[in-house]
């Protein structure tokens, strides 16, 4: 006999005078001990996947219970809640709701805040032709970093954030920050040696709340290949990017400049920037 198909549904809003707990910015792991703890199991046994015993420490009960949480709901987008047993954004707010996990559009400096304003300006821009790596605005992205754009065809992703902080410098008067390379592991390499902020993927997924907007994510593709963007927006675990040398769908090597809603962090296999 076939077992029925179980069909996630959204968590019932929290009902209460007093104003559910914010995400507390770590993910909550087999382990964790404390209020936000505390308040999940609470949470999981008044929507009937407990009992739970209300302690406020993070044992095999626990990860079972939110296990049939993740089983039963979905995320506060309609999707599937990834069903690992940890209590991260995404199911924090499929719990409490989604405000309690704010989206954070605030870059920590007015440099970070300025190279976010140039880069939206340059949403749009598009190779020209396409798929050729060049045009006159690309070719511009190019030269910020030493490159000659008629010498070859180069991937353009970090020149094109070089160029954000270049211009975003300028405007200000102030020296910037960015290393300046065309490669995007290279980028990262000499991020690590040169003392610049760099947040390990894995630090990235326990701990959310460190990626800040205007931070740069940088994904490695395999056979030394990369790509790289300005993180705009964080709300939990979801990412608003900019990029150039990309487009709407997954390309590495696309053919402009995009605003990109569809990132997440755990994805984001290598780690992120903060100058």
């Amino acid at each position: 006999m076939t077992s029925p198909t179980v069909t996630p549904t959204p968590a019932p809003s929290v009902s209460s005078t007093k104003a559910p707990m914010t995400f507390p910015g770590t993910v909550l792991t087999p382990g964790s001990k404390g209020s936000a703890v505390l308040a999940v199991q609470q949470r999981l046994n008044k929507l009937g996947c407990g009992p739970v015993l209300e302690d406020g420490t993070f044992g095999a009960e626990t990860q079972d219970a939110v296990e049939l949480f993740q089983t039963r709901f979905q995320d506060t987008s309609g999707a599937p809640l990834k069903i690992d047993g940890t209590v991260g954004p995404m199911t924090w707010a499929a719990l409490f709701g989604a405000a309690t996990t704010p989206t954070n559009a605030t870059a920590p400096s007015q440099l970070l805040a300025a190279v976010l304003q140039f880069a939206s300006g340059e949403v749009g821009m598009m190779e020209d032709p396409l798929e050729s790596n060049r045009g006159p605005r690309i070719d511009q992205y190019l030269r910020a970093v030493g490159l000659d754009p008629a010498a070859g065809s180069f991937p353009w992703c970090a020149a094109f954030v070089y160029f954000c902080f270049q211009q975003a410098a300028n405007t200000l008067k102030v020296p910037n920050p960015a290393i300046r390379d065309a490669g995007v592991l290279d980028l990262w390499n000499k991020a690590g040696s040169q003392s610049v902020r760099r947040i390990a993927a894995p630090e990235a997924a326990a701990t959310p709340s460190v990626v800040q907007p205007g931070c740069l994510f940088v994904i490695t593709t395999g056979s030394g290949n990369g790509h790289t963007g300005l993180g705009e927006q964080v709300a939990g675990v979801r990412l608003t990017t900019i990029e150039g040398n990309t487009n709407l769908g997954v390309s590495r090597e696309g053919i402009g400049v995009f605003r990109r809603t569809g990132r997440t962090i755990a994805p984001i296999n290598r780690g992120f920037i903060q100058y």
